[in-house]
């Protein structure tokens, strides 16, 4: 099917949720006077972040049939995302995140996913997605973590190679949403075998080959940025052995690094900004290297293209709410001395 003629060009696989982030920025979370109700979940950020960069994006997610629930939708809906892939579905709830902003390094976070709707897309949901109408489908490792949520997420990918439609994996690794640490990295590199492009910090790439609980430590319930020690060049050499086209390592301020399998190796800095919120800058990265690799650009401008929609939300108080517009980044680049 002609690319042009999809129905979507990226549809994007897994958590929803409503984020409640500290009013207070600097503010101990115990000492948290408020919270601002924003959405969240890496898919969900994905998606709205890539409709504000004018692609036709879709979310595959779930969310209860509850007041969290009409305010996602809602929110999807003036966006300008589909929500034909977000069931409601009744018996579970919407998933809830709470969230502490203490510059410049520590961002704690409480996930609520007990009975989540969004680990609850099942199979028949995947076959009604129409995931060959779409250029690209993007995975987030969490949806890996649980039954019916990773079945379905490995027949999507298995559809989408099918269809000769490439699949993006963003690693998108919290250690307390698995029953074990260690099968996280299990369950990655069996779905990398279906993936064409990693997406991962490197805290992510290592935690795809950890074998022993003690390599992570989480401190300040840092849930998204925990330390992991062990060999990073052979975890890098790892995944790129599975098949994949590349793995983007995203390094913050830094900006990212490109590995090929070929052996090729491309550091594509950053832009620098001053950071007041690193939590949602990954999955601003990945709608705007989404948006370039659709267009068709070389990893090296994809990923500076990433650079700058990340730099601009690490400047702001959220995730999705604060993604940027399609002239506003193009303009930031520009001012920035270009690609």
């Amino acid at each position: 099917m002609d690319t042009q003629k999809k129905k979507y060009d990226v549809i994007t696989y897994g958590r929803s949720s409503i984020d409640l982030y500290s009013q207070q920025p600097g503010a101990a979370f115990e000492d948290i006077p408020g919270f601002h109700a924003f959405v969240g979940g890496s898919p969900l950020n994905i998606a709205v972040g890539c409709s504000r960069l004018g692609l036709k994006a879709s979310l595959l997610s779930g969310v209860g049939r509850d007041k969290v629930g009409d305010f996602l939708l809602n929110f999807l809906k003036k966006e300008g995302v589909a929500t034909e892939n977000v069931p409601v579905i009744n018996g579970t709830r919407s998933s809830a995140v709470v969230l502490g902003i203490e510059p410049p390094d520590r961002f704690p976070l409480v996930y609520y996913r007990d009975n989540c709707a969004d680990s609850q897309i099942n199979i028949d949901h995947v076959l009604k997605a129409g995931i060959e109408n779409a250029r690209l489908i993007e995975f987030s490792g969490t949806a890996l973590n649980i039954e019916p949520t990773r079945s379905a997420a490995f027949l999507a990918a298995e559809i989408a190679q099918k269809n000769n439609v490439p699949v993006m994996l963003d690693l998108d690794f919290r250690a307390d949403q698995w029953h074990d640490i260690r099968a996280f990295g299990v369950t990655s590199r069996a779905f990398m075998r279906n993936v064409n492009i990693v997406l991962g910090t490197e805290e992510e790439i290592l935690a795809a080959y950890l074998s022993d609980e003690s390599q992570l430590n989480i401190s300040h319930q840092q849930i998204s940025a925990p330390e992991i020690v062990g060999d990073l060049n052979e975890a890098i050499n790892g995944i790129l052995l599975l098949g994949v086209d590349a793995l983007i390592m995203k390094t913050g301020s830094r900006g990212a690094v490109v590995y090929l399998p070929d052996g090729t190796v491309q550091e594509v800095p950053g832009f620098p900004v001053e950071v007041l919120n690193i939590l949602g800058a990954g999955d601003a990265f990945a709608a705007g290297f989404i948006y370039g690799f659709l267009k068709g650009w070389d990893w090296y401008k994809c990923c500076r293209m990433g650079n700058a929609c990340g730099a601009h939300v690490v400047t702001q108080i959220g995730c999705a709410n604060f993604t940027p517009y399609e002239k506003d980044i193009l303009e930031f680049i520009e001012i920035k001395g270009g690609f």
